[in-house]
């Protein structure tokens, strides 16, 4: 294959006006320095190094290093770098991507290109710190750098032998040496077709264009240049020359950042990180670990914002030189918001920055939050609006590297900068007794902000005897379905007692003592009476199931895309997911994944399900898909819950959607769907899910039990082929009904909601949760909760036998009434103990 080097251009830079003075005139000005190309100034500004090796420095304004920035700017320009590539490489291509962030600066700018261009592979950053037990891969050199050599650790070696494109991220691409570098060494041991370069900018020359073209022919592979905005940089002969005379002019001119009279407090908050959970990419982080990252982040932000204290979010005294000369009284001019800085450290960046934008989601304006890291770039600061690096603190080294480079260490625009608090955030092995010292970073915080909360997260150390990620399983070891129905992401906890008593259960979780999902209950075995029942309403509605299921699936790959991952909440919505693949074979001749993961109200969906999801499959492509909904509080979970994983689209697929809850249904009537008449023995034998911490740990899927013992009056396959048997004779109609509902306005009314609420105005019951609404619903309650009544709509008809027959086994009056939107509405026992009621329920009033 022929090598070729592609600039596939720039993108938007940025919208945002350009301040007053360009934080580049003072450098541009006096070293005769040139920036030429569109957005530049947006992004960059400049400043000098302390570096003989190259008189500038391009400081970045959205990379979050020198600059202190809003995380919500940081991760923006991170993101729409990721979409570059994903636009260049196409979604499968991207899917199948490693992506490579180069340390110090591009350690977070890696991962969030690697997770908004969909990558399913873990990403990784060079580094510079040695990780005893944890072999090199490789290594390669960045010349012009004051600390030049780069280590590969992986934790998985064959992560770097993959078949798919490598991506390298590096803030700035100046001359190409460093990517030329990197892709030589890891070419000569896996050779690979195409490599992507992503920059914030790219600074190249012509002479650098070509010598990268030049590097990519010999190599015989293809080298593609994407960035947010490119352009040259026009230097003088002389610039190495005047960069330092200028360097050693104003050196100590600026002004030092002393501690202030009043120096602010030093304490620890714990984050409550996740255990096992790595603390970036130096090994390693992909889908798995970002979805585990998220799903801690609001507490960890809860408890940061919690110990930041209201009434000491003001600034030292003004007397102190870091408090800048425009504060009023307290550290700030009158009006302004507190300002709260979360600060990395060197190559810990992603972290601290998804918890700054997390602080900043839930400040909600309150305060100012923004984020920088902490380097080791020796940088000239001078305290003039058009330089880019305003002031400077210089500290004592405070890991233990292992690597040659400067025994300081750097943290730019903080002092003088109005900051009230600091949050600094560091690994464990820069949590030593050089941090804590005198003229260390701590000390030096305290004298810009009255407030500095220390962090520490776990340095992160590869374990391959640890915990494994879990694995889907598969029937017949576990349910009764046929192992390519349908892949269950749940721990199998069949050898556990769960079961309670129904009365009790009900008793502990409106006492409040326990939550549903902490126990089952006991499996309810049908009289025969009630069986002639489902298999009466079985054959009476086969047809009508089949189309529905047909309607819907049809629905979803006209608006899903071709190729949808279909992931049934189970396990209600379990066995329509395996009748919506069953069509998609017979009408089209797909074979469409299918997963059943947990959810559970006031808890959330499985995170980790989710993890397994997003490291196979392009998260996009993932289509829930549940029973029927009732009000529509499972809905509600499901997006909640998916708020903090956008690469997911929380809309839900429902075979019937009487409470006009979703877009996405096979019908809105309200008729009864026979696999709710019976709990495990036409779900698979699988219970419902449970969520208890003894039992389900941090790394776990949510669990289930498989009742094998049931065997015998297992109607699983029955229900599926019986309505699977009715597809040819309904095609034509589903095809019909899909088609029209596309140019249909579905949009959800809620009105299932309102008639709860309404139910609950009038019978004084005061929680919405212990009215199930629906023909679904409300067999449940008969099934598994203590009932206390059923409405059902007047004239309903045999759709409601079996309801009325549970009903009068349990002593529960039916009441008939007008104007109800479901064919009935169960109502639990709304004030319910076994005291004032009896242990059978009946004496309830």
């Amino acid at each position: 294959m022929n090598g070729s080097v592609r600039d596939v251009g720039a993108g938007t830079a940025g919208t945002g006006a350009e301040a007053e003075v360009w934080p580049g005139t003072w450098v541009a000005d006096r070293l005769g320095v040139r920036l030429e190309g569109a957005g530049l100034r947006e992004l960059l500004g400049l400043a000098l190094r302390r570096n003989p090796k190259r008189a500038h420095l391009l400081v970045s304004t959205v990379l979050g290093k020198h600059v202190p920035q809003r995380p919500m700017a940081v991760l923006g320009a991170g993101s729409r770098l990721g979409k570059q590539v994903r636009e260049l490489l196409g979604d499968q291509e991207a899917a199948r991507s490693v992506v490579l962030g180069f340390a110090e600066t591009a350690t977070g700018l890696g991962l969030t290109v690697a997770h908004s261009m969909g990558s399913r592979m873990s990403a990784l950053h060079s580094t510079r710190r040695r990780v005893p037990g944890v072999q090199q891969y490789g290594g390669f050199e960045e010349e012009h750098s004051h600390a030049t050599s780069h280590l590969l650790l992986p934790a998985d070696p064959q992560l770097l032998r993959t078949g798919g494109p490598l991506v390298l991220v590096d803030d700035e691409l100046s001359t190409g040496r460093t990517v030329r570098n990197t892709i030589a060494a890891l070419h000569a041991v896996h050779p690979r077709h195409r490599y992507v370069v992503a920059a914030l900018v790219d600074m190249r020359g012509e002479g650098d264009v070509a010598a990268l073209e030049k590097f990519a022919a010999e190599l015989g592979a293809r080298v593609d240049v994407v960035a947010l905005a490119a352009g040259r940089v026009e230097l003088p002969e002389d610039v190495l020359e005047r960069g330092r005379e200028l360097v050693e002019q104003y050196t100590g001119a600026s002004p030092a950042a002393q501690t202030t009279a009043s120096p602010g407090t030093v304490r620890r908050v714990d984050l409550g990180w996740p255990h096992g959970l790595p603390d970036g990419g130096r090994h390693g982080f992909g889908p798995r670990e970002q979805i585990r990252l998220q799903a801690a982040l609001p507490d960890m932000a809860e408890r940061v914002l919690s110990a930041l204290e209201p009434a000491g979010l003001s600034a030292p005294d003004p007397a102190g030189s870091c408090v800048p000369d425009s504060a009023g009284p307290g550290g700030r001019a009158d009006g302004e918001l507190p300002r709260v800085l979360v600060l990395g450290s060197e190559e810990l960046m992603y972290a601290p920055l998804l918890l700054a934008f997390e602080m900043e989601k839930r400040a909600n304006g309150r305060a100012e939050i923004r984020f920088s890291t902490t380097t080791r770039s020796p940088v000239l600061p001078v305290d003039d609006p058009g330089y880019a690096i305003r002031t400077a603190l210089c500290f004592p080294a405070h890991d233990t590297p292992h690597q040659d480079g400067p025994a300081e260490r750097y943290a730019y625009n903080i002092a003088g900068q109005g900051f009230d608090a600091v949050v600094a955030v560091v690994d464990s092995e820069g949590d030593t007794p050089a941090l804590h010292a005198p003229g260390g970073l701590l000390d030096q915080l305290a004298g810009c902000a009255r407030q500095v909360l220390l962090s520490v997260v776990p340095a992160h150390v590869p374990d391959q005897s640890g915990p494994k990620p879990p694995a889907p399983l598969h029937g017949p070891a576990f349910s009764s379905y046929a192992a390519d129905d349908v892949a269950w992401l749940l721990r199998d906890l069949s050898d556990v007692e769960l079961e309670a008593p129904t009365e009790e259960r009900e008793e502990a979780i409106q006492a409040g003592g326990a939550h549903y999902a902490e126990s089952l209950p006991v499996e309810y075995q049908p009289s025969a009476e009630y069986q002639q029942l489902f298999h009466d309403a079985l054959e009476s509605a086969a047809e009508r199931l089949a189309r529905a299921v047909g309607t819907v699936t049809e629905t979803v790959l006209a608006e899903r895309g071709p190729r949808p991952v279909l992931v049934s909440l189970a396990r209600a919505g379990t066995p329509v997911g395996v009748l919506m693949r069953r069509w998609a074979q017979y009408a089209h001749g797909l074979d469409l994944p299918h997963y059943a993961v947990s959810i559970v109200r006031g808890r959330g969906i499985d995170t980790n399900a989710l993890a397994y999801l997003a490291a196979h499959h392009d998260p996009a492509d993932v289509v829930f898909v549940d029973g029927w909904t009732g009000k529509g509080a499972i809905t509600r979970e499901l997006a909640e819950a998916l708020a903090a994983h956008p690469r997911f689209n929380p809309e839900l697929a429902v075979l019937a959607d009487p409470g006009s809850c979703v877009r996405t249904y096979g019908t809105r009537e309200d008729f009864l769907i026979p696999s709710a008449c019976l709990n495990s023995t036409v779900s698979g034998l699988i219970s419902r899910t449970v969520l208890r911490a003894d039992l389900v740990g941090p790394h776990d899927f949510h669990g289930a039990k498989f009742y094998r013992e049931l065997a015998d009056g297992d109607l699983t396959q029955h229900f599926v082929d019986t309505v699977a048997a009715r597809f040819a004779a309904v095609r034509d109609s589903a095809a019909q009904d899909a088609a029209a509902l596309v140019g249909a306005d579905r949009t959800p009314t809620w009105a299932g909601w309102r008639a709860v609420e309404d139910i609950s105005e009038a019978y004084d019951i005061g929680d919405v949760n212990l009215i199930k609404p629906g023909v679904g619903e409300t067999t449940r309650v008969l099934l598994r909760r203590v009932p206390w009544r059923i409405l059902a709509r007047r004239g309903a008809g045999a759709d409601l036998d079996h309801v009325r027959l549970l009903a009068a086994q349990r002593g529960v009056p039916v009441e008939e009434t007008d104007n109800l939107p479901y064919s009935c509405v169960g109502i639990i026992h709304p004030r319910y103990t076994r005291g004032a009621t009896g242990a059978d329920g009946k004496a309830a009033r």
